[in-house]
């Protein structure tokens, strides 16, 4: 009885999480269209395809280039939380 109580519990906390992350990439994708970075989505690495009638855009290197920012500010939140 206690697994599916505790599963019910992961399930909930699960669907809050997912809903929060929905927010914020909503959020994010209206401040990053205000925040006018002209060059985010559009360095040189970042693979665009364009043919008619099709077009993949996958932008590799602003990718690396937010996780690296991510990643730094993250461990510099971490390390000021634990003193």
């Amino acid at each position: 009885m206690t697994n599916w109580i505790q599963m019910g519990k992961w399930l909930l906390v699960l669907g809050v999480v997912l809903t929060l992350l929905g927010g914020a990439f909503m959020l994010g994708g209206k401040v990053l269209r205000r925040a006018k970075l002209p060059w985010l989505g559009h360095l040189p690495g970042d693979i665009r395809i364009e043919r008619r009638g099709f077009s993949c855009y996958f932008p590799l290197v602003s990718s690396i280039l937010i996780s690296l920012l991510l990643t730094g500010v993250l461990n510099i939140i971490v390390r000021l939380l634990k003193h």
